[in-house]
């Protein structure tokens, strides 16, 4: 780069902070603004009464993505954070009293599926390596470029490759043909949940998330999640990048369909080269630029496409006992899982029996709840506030979900609650500006999107550049850190194309 150019980024997410990390790398001089006092957008933090709670994403997956971000900018990740794995991966309960765990161990997880189904090695193999090619198809490009389409998918892929994706099939028509029984096709139609889609609808290609998990393991930061936050802030202020907590933006200015600065609502103006918006896409378009014809068009468009995924209600429990049946990670199924997305992602309301998800951190590491107690993260997806049908009464649905845990064993979790925060769709869009309260951006849909996200580059002004959940390659802490990257990528290869043409000009 022959001269300093400067970089905007709005929103201190990990799609923003990474991406911040990354241009500063790339030689910009770079500037975060974040509307909240703290920075990592859903990956935050709550602690009252000595108890300590994730308030989002509480499961790791991938970490290489974190290591590759940090290898970047010349930096060792274990410098800044200490990531330990985690085994059994989950817990999960079923309403007629079945539990199986999830674990990396083949031949233990064999044993565990045994519970269930005869015979499981040949289907589980099957499926495992069935995933696992899908998941080394991906690396060759969604994991590896900016995808904003099908063309640019083409563009990486052989037509062999590409019929290799199974792009005929949802991830639910993968698991019935390999297990055939609902025990199995329910767990691993789960995983699909770790970006907000319903498995009844997302592509089959999806289901490398089980190789994900199940062949690279799951994984906790010590101290808490939002250590991977803190350990990006403390780079970003080696790489003396300015990060402004307490700095809501009014808009981003355009001239000429050219995105060249930001201005705050206290009226301070920062002029830049490149923005990037941590802010998704959709309600960028809405808040911060332009009420002109096409941006109009543009919001039309992908409202049309790219439907936000399940939102959730949150519930943090510090509790004055231990649940022993619990470990680290815990899913209570619905009984029936069909009706659950039908009720969720068709039906626009909470469904009469979900599943819920429980993290308990204090198991891996004592510090997040005082001795002989326990940190309780419950989370129970929802639809997202554009898609429900009528209003909810969160207070009652609270009941619906504790009567639910305590019916499938956690007997007197009510009168051991001694700490309590909620979450709603309403409070979710509000702290992080997600369309509709959604939690990973984009639901993946066959039928509208083709599970594609919306591409990073705008298509409507130039210089303006978007990162996040609701960007390639979708939600999750793995997809949104790698978003910012492969963004900054795309920035980069844009840059040297300009120079290029004007070099070409003279």
């Amino acid at each position: 780069m022959t001269a300093k150019q400067k970089a905007v980024v709005v929103g201190a997410g990990l799609g923003g902070l990474s991406a911040a990390m990354r241009l500063a790398g790339d030689g910009y001089e770079v500037t975060v603004l974040e509307k909240n006092e703290t920075i990592g957008g859903k990956l935050n933090q709550r602690s009252g009464k000595g108890f300590t709670f994730d308030t989002g994403p509480s499961i790791l997956t991938m970490p290489w993505v974190l290591e590759k971000l940090f290898q970047s900018v010349h930096r060792n990740i274990n410098d800044y954070m200490d990531i330990v794995r985690i085994e059994p991966q989950w817990r999960t309960f079923y309403e007629d009293g079945t539990s199986i765990d999830v674990l990396s161990d083949i031949p233990g997880m064999l044993e565990e599926m045994r519970k269930v189904k005869a015979e499981p090695g040949k289907s589980f193999m099957k499926f495992l390596s069935y995933s696992q090619d899908m998941y080394d198809l991906c690396m060759k490009s969604f994991y590896k470029t900016s995808i904003g389409g099908l063309k640019d998918l083409r563009q990486q892929h052989t037509l062999k490759e590409l019929l290799s994706m199974d792009p005929f099939h949802t991830v639910a028509d993968s698991t019935k043909k390999h297990f055939d029984n609902k025990y199995l096709e329910q767990l691993f139609n789960f995983f699909v949940m770790y970006v907000g889609s319903n498995p009844y609808q997302s592509p089959a290609i999806l289901n490398q998330l089980v190789y994900v998990q199940l062949g690279l393991g799951i994984h906790y930061v010590k101290g808490g999640m939002y250590n991977i936050a803190r350990g990006m802030k403390t780079v970003l202020d080696e790489l003396r990048v300015d990060v402004l907590v307490n700095s809501p933006v009014s808009h981003i200015y355009i001239k000429e369909d050219k995105a060249q600065g930001v201005v705050t609502e206290s009226g301070d103006f920062y002029e830049a080269d490149i923005v990037v918006s941590n802010l998704e896409a959709i309600p960028a378009y809405k808040q911060l630029l332009p009420k002109t014809g096409k941006t109009k068009k543009e919001i039309k468009t992908l409202t049309k496409n790219f439907a936000p995924t399940v939102s959730g209600q949150v519930l943090l429990l510090g509790v004055n006992k231990k649940f022993t049946e619990l470990e680290h990670h815990n899913f209570f199924f619905s009984e029936d899982p069909e009706k659950e997305f039908k009720q969720i992602f068709e039906k626009g309301v909470p469904a009469d029996d979900p599943t819920i998800y429980i993290g308990v951190s204090s198991k891996t590491d004592p510090s997040q709840a005082p001795e002989g107690k326990e940190n309780l993260f419950v989370l129970t997806h929802v639809p997202p506030k554009t898609a429900l049908k009528k209003k909810v009464d969160w207070d009652k649905y609270r009941e619906v979900i504790l009567d639910k845990l305590e019916r499938m064993g956690m007997e007197g979790l009510r009168d051991s609650i001694e700490f309590e925060y909620e979450f709603t769709p309403d409070t979710i869009e509000e702290l992080y500006g997600s369309h509709g309260g959604s939690i990973y951006g984009i639901a993946a849909d066959k039928a509208t999107n083709g599970g594609f996200k919306i591409p990073a580059r705008s298509q409507v002004y130039e210089n303006l550049y978007f990162s996040g959940g609701a960007t390639h390659p979708g939600g999750g802490v793995p997809m949104v850190t790698l978003s910012g990257q492969l963004t900054a990528d795309l920035i980069k290869e844009d840059r040297e194309k300009k120079e290029l043409k004007t070099k070409k000009a003279k």
